[in-house]
């Protein structure tokens, strides 16, 4: 039996273009030889489609659209996400569904039992969960259906069960021939491996092969990777799709290869790959084609530029230099260089006279006050004013380059370096950044070299370098992650072996600029745990660990 993969790549919202999406893969698939083509979860109205589902006509035109793709279906069955209304009265008000459709309607319908609602997931917020997975017939053989979380409860995943049942315990007594699970799962850097085990164990729980299908691109923070997999009933993983692309394939269930598929990861490129396709959706997607970076001669923007040309292209990017009169000669060579590698637009537009005339101007309220981070601040400030300028002129989306060390400990300025539409390298460890531009360096020289062996600076000040206010990246980024990532206490991080002080004084200023982040621009998801949408701390609380 010939089972289509659809991984494809949806837009939040466009019911109208991902029902043509959804057709035109069914029909290439079909005209292939399948036997049944699988589409990711809720592929009707993209993932998440969050508060969308609140709009009243939200919900009825997704059914809508899932009438007209019905509609356009033979006998060859299309497993199709979409949002399902809940009849009854009490609940919440949707299923998060899956459409068995052939001959022209919905034959069948599967719901969500397990809604996650941790990290970037809400769903209980919106859904009503399902009673049981669905088992239906396919060509003499027996499907069983679930979606994305209803799987994921086995000691692959995770040694603590967040819910009391688990959907595998009523399919795994069935003599099934086929599991199918729909799935949007977002990426993270650690995701991969797990996914992989988690498939394994699934078709070995169930005694049967399974078919993995997930979601593609980006919508807002997340990246879906697609990477959609094939497992025989031993387990071993035969079949996987591209990563960070679209791809349609036929996979022949009675012929599968007979070795295992070769499943290994670089997390460098992986990186690089992600943040490629979560910048292209969100310019794309939000309607722009062009892009604009500031050049500080530093990694950060370096990293930064070279992604945005990976993304959409040098001629759609424009890199702008905005030296101070403490800028030094080799940040603004550098800027120049890489604007030159990355064959972008560019520009170098002082700012000596817009920092004079804006102290000059306060000069008689800053009587008495020694010169201190306000006039640092003023010049990231003048910075943010003629790079969104710009970004309004010219039409194009300015991207914010502070990484994930920096947005921790607040070493960034509000309406600064802080201006700008997506932070792309916002959950990006320093250390991680410089890890990064060596690898995106690896076939010729993208970012200059002096770029990444010089000490980072935010040259705000003469002479000014990172560790005169932080303590060496390596050391910044292992506190960090215990902290934010891992959620340690001051004294467990300690007992890891750092100093005392430098830790106290890293999750002093953590907790001191959550106010900062809660103002940051959306950044690209790619650790278990970024700030944003999956991290709900208070801006306005007192508790110290």
């Amino acid at each position: 039996m010939k089972i289509g993969i659809a991984q494809i790549n949806t837009t939040v919202g466009d019911l109208r273009g991902n029902e043509s999406r959804v057709v035109d893969a069914y029909q290439s698939l079909v005209a292939q030889g399948a036997a049944c083509v699988v589409f990711p979860e809720l592929v009707v109205t993209g993932y998440p489609p969050r508060d969308l589902l609140f709009k009243q006509a939200f919900v009825p035109d997704n059914l809508d659209a899932l009438k007209r793709i019905a509609a356009q279906t033979g006998p060859v069955p299309a497993i199709v996400g979409y949002v399902e209304s809940n009849p009854k009265a009490t609940g919440r008000r949707f299923f998060n569904a899956a459409a068995v459709c052939a001959n022209g309607r919905v034959q069948q319908t599967a719901r969500k039992r397990l809604l996650p609602t941790y990290d970037v997931f809400d769903e209980d917020r919106y859904f009503e969960p399902g009673d049981a997975p669905l088992t239906f017939e396919l060509n003499s053989k027996t499907v069983a259906l679930t979606i994305c979380e209803d799987i994921w409860t086995t000691p692959a995943v995770s040694d603590r069960r967040l819910y009391a049942d688990a959907p595998l315990d009523a399919l795994k007594e069935r003599a099934l021939d086929l599991h199918i699970n729909v799935s949007a799962s977002p990426w993270h850097t650690e995701k991969t491996e797990l996914r992989q085990s988690l498939i394994s164990e699934t078709s070995k729980t169930l005694n049967c092969p399974t078919v993995y299908v997930n979601a593609i691109g980006g919508n807002d923070e997340l990246i879906f990777d697609g990477r959609s997999l094939v497992a025989n009933s031993n387990g071993e993983l035969v079949a996987t799709l591209a990563r960070f692309k679209e791809e349609l394939r036929i996979v022949d269930l009675d012929n599968l290869p007979a070795n295992p598929v070769k499943t290994d990861v670089c997390e460098l490129q992986d990186i690089e790959d992600g943040l490629t396709l979560g910048l292209r959706d969100y310019v794309h997607k939000c309607g722009f084609r062009k892009a604009l970076v500031g050049l500080s001669g530093g990694i950060d923007s370096a990293v930064t530029a070279a992604l945005a040309v990976n993304a959409l292209g040098a001629e759609n990017v424009t890199g702008i230099a905005l030296p101070s009169a403490i800028s030094s000669d080799h940040s603004k060579s550098d800027a120049e260089s890489l604007a030159k590698n990355l064959g972008v637009e560019f520009h170098m537009v002082p700012i000596a006279d817009i920092v004079d005339a804006s102290e000059n101007a306060l000069s008689n309220l800053f009587a008495g006050h020694g010169k201190d981070v306000t006039e640092e601040n003023i010049q990231a400030r003048a910075r943010g004013l003629l790079l969104m300028a710009l970004s309004n002129k010219l039409g194009a989306l300015l991207l914010t380059t502070g990484n994930k060390s920096e947005l921790s400990v607040g070493y960034c300025t509000l309406y600064g370096d802080m201006c700008g539409g997506l932070a792309v390298i916002s959950d990006l460890p320093k250390v991680k950044v410089f890890e990064l531009a060596r690898h995106m360096n690896r076939d010729r020289v993208v970012i200059p070299v002096n770029t990444i062996e010089k000490p980072p600076s935010a040259e705000l000040r003469p002479d000014q370098k990172d560790e005169d206010s932080l303590p060496p990246y390596d050391i910044l980024d292992g506190i960090l992650k215990a902290y934010v990532e891992e959620g340690r206490s001051t004294k467990d991080i300690i007992a890891l072996g750092y100093d005392s002080d430098v830790v106290k004084d890293i999750i002093r200023k953590v907790d001191l600029n959550e106010y900062k982040r809660k103002q940051a621009a959306p950044g690209l998801k790619l650790t278990p745990l970024a700030f944003g949408v999956g991290r709900r701390i208070p801006i306005v609380q007192k508790y110290v660990s």
